[in-house]
């Protein structure tokens, strides 16, 4: 399990995107995001490099 914090969300089109985003390159990865935390928990095999990578190629900016 992962959590990342995950900038710009602010609706479900955007939970969408990031969640394409991940299942592009895992797809069978699991994904939540709270968009009050703007926090977002993946059940995935990827690293937290490669799933950061790919939210932020999505347009949305992770943050340590």
């Amino acid at each position: 399990m992962l959590s990342l914090k995950v900038s710009g969300m602010t609706c479900g089109g955007c939970i969408n995107a990031v969640t394409r985003a991940v299942q592009s390159q895992d797809p069978s990865a699991k994904v939540q995001a709270d968009l009050a935390t703007q926090i977002v928990t993946l059940d995935t095999s990827l690293s937290a490099d490669q799933a950061s990578q790919l939210i932020t190629e999505a347009g949305f900016p992770v943050s340590n």
